[in-house]
């Protein structure tokens, strides 16, 4: 009978031996799964600003080329309709990309996120009653203007099915997200977006009008050529970032990304090219940041689920019963 306390004790020590050696176990594959989604939301972060930088300045510098003299690079939709109409339909790709995301991709529209899409395409919209009929024809008949309506609805929904078919061809068919992918992705879509263009340039006979535009360019031969050439490399960046968050986070978070660009470049245009900064503007800006915190505040919320479920328990703490 006196053995029995002893005995008890050992088997108490061994318990308590068990459930530290569980507990650090725990705590440590919990430490492992921090320290991925730490460098997640880097790259996550390094990429946005890819995305917000290149577009930026990339539509900075195309207003520049059409103001110093640029005609070639046009679209029928600026074209054939008022720049304000075609403002409105453009705005409506975060619905499109939504709703294949949705079909292609299984997107949960969670209410934060749906939330995030309304705002955000309405801080788009708002930006129309700034922009001056001027920028595309008026006087069109009603063919050209459904010509354009039909192209920029077209253009809106094929962007918004591109960035959900890269996302399902990321996920199924290259299955990583290395840089060395990123590029190779890219790649592939400027192969085809340049042949497109090579072939339609020569096909319409406007490359013979180059040498005409360079000559009339405001600011010279020098700077028609680098505005092309920064312009290009700014859609570069651009698409790195795109594919770059399509690859780790998902089509519709680079199209939010890229929606957020709308009410920034009329901010830096403020400064660059001594734009008005009216109250619509403003408000459009702060609709487009309160859209972006919705959509992250999804992703933030997504996270914190997946660190509860990975939490380590509290060890269980033995009594010891007296004999």
């Amino acid at each position: 009978m006196g053995e029995a306390p002893e005995v008890q004790m050992q088997i108490v020590v061994q318990e308590t031996k068990e459930t530290s050696s569980s507990s650090a176990i725990r705590n440590a594959n919990h430490h492992a799964s921090t320290v991925p989604q730490v460098q997640r939301w880097l790259k996550i972060a390094f990429y946005s600003i890819f995305v917000l930088a290149g577009q930026s300045v990339a539509t900075l510098l195309g207003r520049l080329y059409f103001e110093q003299g640029g005609s070639m690079l046009f679209a029928v939709g600026l074209q054939y309709l008022p720049a304000s109409t075609f403002s409105l339909i453009s705005a409506s790709q975060l619905g499109f990309n939504a709703l294949f995301s949705f079909f292609l991709n299984s997107q949960k529209l969670t209410p934060f996120i749906i939330n995030s899409l309304v705002v955000l395409t309405i801080s788009s919209t708002l930006l129309v009653f700034n922009t001056s009929s001027s920028g595309g024809a008026t006087q069109v008949s009603k063919r050209k203007y459904t010509i354009g309506f039909l192209c920029t609805l077209a253009a809106s929904a094929g962007y918004s099915l591109m960035l959900s078919l890269s996302q399902l061809f990321c996920r199924k068919i290259l299955r990583k997200s290395t840089f060395d992918a990123i590029i190779r992705m890219i790649i592939y879509q400027m192969l085809v977006a340049t042949f497109a263009i090579v072939v339609g340039l020569f096909a319409s006979g406007e490359w013979k009008g180059l040498r005409k535009e360079m000559d009339e360019y405001a600011l010279g031969k020098v700077s028609y050529v680098m505005t092309l050439v920064w312009t290009a490399i700014c859609w570069q960046v651009f698409s790195i970032g795109a594919v770059g968050l399509i690859f780790n986070v998902s089509s519709l978070f680079c199209n939010v990304i890229s929606t957020l660009t709308l009410p920034i470049v009329p901010v830096f245009a403020v400064i660059f090219f001594h734009d008005k900064m009216d109250g619509v503007k403003v408000i459009s800006l702060l609709l487009a940041v309160w859209g972006f915190v919705s959509y992250i505040y999804q992703h933030y919320l997504e996270d914190f689920k997946s660190k509860v479920e990975t939490r380590p328990e509290p060890p269980e703490v033995s009594s010891i019963e007296s004999s």
